[in-house]
């Protein structure tokens, strides 16, 4: 019972950190019906800028906010050159137009901040520590308390101030919040701007545990699993889903793979989302589309 328990946690403390991921995608969706596929480039850009920073001497807290300055200014060029004049397009445009603003953001990345893999530390050991008993590593749940917060303080802002509820609006219905006068070019690169902070983040927690390398742009492909379940509009339905995908794979690895083989957790979540698909299309939280004829 004790290996399931250890199991199963570390399963959902890295499900933690794969919602954090996914919300940095929601964020932007929610607000414009982009799926950004550039996240992971972005993410990756300004993680390494951070990591730069640090390694030529910087303070912590100024390169941390550097880093966030430029993420904030990145996210919104994007929008406001890329994605806006765009805005009438289909789905499949935007989304190509963002897969192409990802080549272009990795290209940067190389040629300004370098190819190698570079460490980071945040000061937080990965040691175990014993929880009731049962060996939690101390970094997984450093990195999803701080993935919670990071949580609460988008819900509190989406729910307590003007700003946030704005967004929720548009989110919900943007031609009756466009009636009411808000304005949808700031709604956009409020919601870009907020996605950027939440992937440098995310990209910092990743980074600090497998260090920062071009690999981390590819963190996209685990948070689609997390979307697709949860929902793509629903920041609650990321946490459930992140909650699942992270305690299946980790369980799926210990028990299934001595009979079916090696690798299960790289792909255990694949078929979960794939059987969401047939089940439940729209996610566990996620809105069904209504269409009017």
């Amino acid at each position: 019972m004790s290996t399931f328990l250890e199991t199963l946690i570390s399963g959902v403390l890295t499900g933690m950190m794969y919602s954090l991921v996914a919300i940095s995608f929601i964020l932007i969706f929610r607000a414009s019906g982009v799926f950004n596929y550039a996240q992971g480039a972005m993410m990756l850009f300004s993680t390494l800028f951070f990591v730069t920073m640090l390694g030529e001497g910087a303070p912590f807290i100024v390169a941390l906010l550097i880093a966030i300055i430029t993420s904030v200014l990145l996210a919104v060029a994007v929008e406001r050159v890329v994605l806006r004049p765009m805005a009438n397009s289909s789905a499949v445009t935007l989304f190509m137009a963002t897969l192409g603003v990802s080549y272009v953001v990795n290209g940067l990345a190389q040629g300004i901040l370098g190819t190698e893999t570079q460490g980071l530390d945040l000061g937080i050991e990965d040691t175990p520590i014993f929880v009731g008993g049962v060996l939690v590593s101390r970094f997984d749940l450093w990195a999803a308390g701080f993935s919670l917060c990071v949580v609460i303080l988008l819900a509190l802002f989406f729910s307590r101030t003007r700003l946030g509820i704005s967004v929720r609006a548009v989110a919900d219905d943007t031609a009756a919040a466009q009636s009411v006068g808000i304005n949808l070019s700031r709604i956009w690169q409020v919601s870009w701007a907020l996605s950027a902070v939440v992937g440098l983040f995310a990209g910092m927690i990743w980074g600090a545990s497998q260090g920062v390398s071009f690999s981390l742009e590819f963190l996209i492909l685990k948070a689609l699993p997390v979307l697709i379940i949860g929902g793509f509009t629903s920041i609650e339905g990321a946490i459930v889903a992140g909650i699942l995908v992270g305690g299946g794979e980790a369980l799926a690895e210990t028990y299934l793979s001595p009979y079916i083989g090696g690798g299960l957790g790289s792909w255990f979540a694949y078929v979960l989302a794939v059987a969401f698909l047939l089940i439940r299309p729209t996610g566990l939280f996620g809105d069904a589309a209504i269409e009017r004829v």
